[in-house]
Parts: structure tokens; C-alpha cells; sequence
């Protein structure tokens, strides 16, 4: 359906677009034509994005700021108010996030709180202020949901964002059905990008790790497999690539079907029969 939205033409709203991935897919989409508005908190950053996405754009396209900030109700119905005001909407993408807390046992509830209020309930709200009238404008449009591996896999060590993200996963799923059910020229899209140097990563690592793909290349890949209609959009990396994706998915099933520990891939009995299973499929 991206290609049929790009051809119908409109706008495409990228929240968390002022930077990272976010700020590489709204160029993108400029670059395909659509007009572009950048949802995210009000400040120099998102300013400077504006005016790197119409750089980018070469001015053939509108670009705009809208400041925003998806874990308030308010600000995410005067987003999808101003989006529709513009025009016709090509795409949405529910982009913005924020990390999590190191273990369960946190006694501050707010950091909970702050994660799922914007990693989970600002792809909710999104969805709810813009999908229906999304729906009733009856043009084929697009839908993305920034998920993450750590919703699916889920490692230790960040549990509020592993929840966030697998809940933004099955809300995703939910969604692609439903517009699916109704016969909606709709389609969503799970992106879930690999190892990425973004700002954020920056900021505590200089220089970027041989690991990482840069946003652009997270941002082509992700395009290019959304072309194709694909829903689960795995991204590689230079360390991970697509097959290993596969099978670390794999194992995480395998969990319930096999009735191991929680999180057996970190278990120590399960240490070698691991790393036996990525081996001997990679071989």
C-alpha cells in the first residue's frame, strides 16, 4: 500500500521526527514527494529538522513543525487537526520514544509510568486520533508503528521498555487486522529497526560502533521491505543479519513451546544449546 499512497500523494506525519530514525524516514518521505510534518517537542532541535528536511526536499515539497507531545491527549488531537487542515493523509508514522528502567523491582511507578504513557499509549493515541478519519477519507494510506527487538526477544535489563514495545507489537497486529476486516485501503507496518547509531546512542558513545547502521540505512531498509507489503519489518544491522534475526526469534518462541525458563537465551543452562542453535543454523 506505500507505493499506492505515494502515487495518491498528501502528507506524511512523523512523530519523535526531529532526530534519529524519525528524522531520516520524514527526508525520505519528502524526497518521494509527500509534504511532511515533524511531531515532536517543541525547541531548537525540531526547528533545525524542519529545515533539514526542506533542505533536503530541495523546497518541492511543504514541510512543517508541530510541537508536540504524544503522552498528552491534547497535543495529539491538535496534531491530527492540523494534519487533515493541510490536506489528505498519505502516512502516519508513530515514531516517538523513550527508554526504560534497569529492573521490575523500581519503586519509582512515574518511570513506569512515563514509558508506557509514551512508548505504548502515544501509539494508541495516534492511532486513535487519526485512523478513523484515516478510514473515512477512503485513500490508500499507510500506518507505521515503531516497535523494537526488545519487544520481541525481550533481554534483561530493560523491562519497561521491552513491556512498551511488545505491547506496541500486538497493538500493531491488532490494528493491521482490523483495517484488514474492514476493508480499509490501509495497511500498518511493525518497524523494528536493528542497531542503530542515533543521537541518542550518541550521546553516551562518540563515535559510532562498526555494529551500527546509520538512520539512513535503518530508514532505506525499512522502506524498501514496506514496498513490498511487508508487515514485520526486521532490520540487520552489521552485526545481525536477517537470518540471525530469524532464528533469535525463533529460540523466543521456543520458550513457550518448549516450556524453558523465562528468557532461556540468558539462562546459564542454556548457554551452549544457544549458541549451538545460532551456529548450526548459520553454518
Amino acid at each position: 500500500m506505500y507505493l499506492e499512497a505515494l502515487n495518491a500523494g498528501g502528507c506524511a506525519v512523523v512523530t519523535g521526527g526531529a532526530n534519529g530514525v524519525g528524522l531520516a524516514a520524514a527526508t525520505r518521505f519528502a524526497q518521494s514527494g509527500l509534504n511532511v510534518i515533524l511531531a515532536d517537542l517543541p525547541g531548537d532541535t525540531l526547528d533545525a529538522a524542519v529545515e533539514t528536511v526542506r533542505a533536503a526536499s530541495s523546497g518541492t515539497v511543504d514541510v512543517f513543525g508541530q510541537p508536540t507531545d504524544v503522552s498528552k491527549e491534547e497535543d495529539v488531537e491538535r496534531l491530527a487537526d492540523v494534519a487533515f487542515a493541510k490536506g489528505p493523509l498519505a502516512l502516519l508514522m508513530n515514531n516517538a520514544g523513550i527508554s526504560g528502567m534497569p529492573n521490575t523491582t523500581m519503586t519509582d511507578m512515574n518511570n513506569w509510568q512515563n514509558v508506557i504513557n509514551v512508548n505504548l499509549f502515544g501509539v494508541l493515541r495516534g492511532i486513535q486520533a487519526f485512523v478513523p478519519r484515516m478510514i473515512d477519507a477512503a485513500r490508500p494510506a499507510v500506518i507505521v508503528n515503531t516497535g523494537s527487538k526488545q519487544g520481541i526477544t525481550t533481554p534483561p535489563g530493560n523491562p519497561g521498555y521491552n513491556v512498551s514495545k511488545a505491547a506496541v507489537r500486538v497493538l500493531t497486529e491488532q490494528v493491521a487486522h482490523e483495517l484488514r476486516e474492514a476493508g480499509a485501503p490501509i495497511s500498518a507496518h511493525l518497524f523494528v529497526p536493528g542497531f542503530t547509531y542515533t543521537g541518542m546512542i550518541a550521546s553516551f558513545i562518540p563515535e559510532k560502533p562498526p555494529a551500527a547502521w546509520t538512520s539512513e540505512e535503518t530508514v532505506d531498509y525499512f522502506i524498501a521491505s514496506m514496498s513490498e507489503g511487508n508487515f514485520y519489518i526486521l532490520c540487520p544491522d552489521n552485526d545481525v543479519d536477517e537470518e540471525l534475526d530469524r532464528r533469535r526469534v525463533a529460540w523466543a518462541v521456543g520458550d513457550i513451546i518448549e516450556n524453558r525458563p523465562a528468557l532461556s537465551r540468558w539462562h546459564p543452562d542454556f548457554k551452549e544449546s544457544f549458541a549451538a542453535f545460532e551456529a548450526g543454523k548459520k553454518a
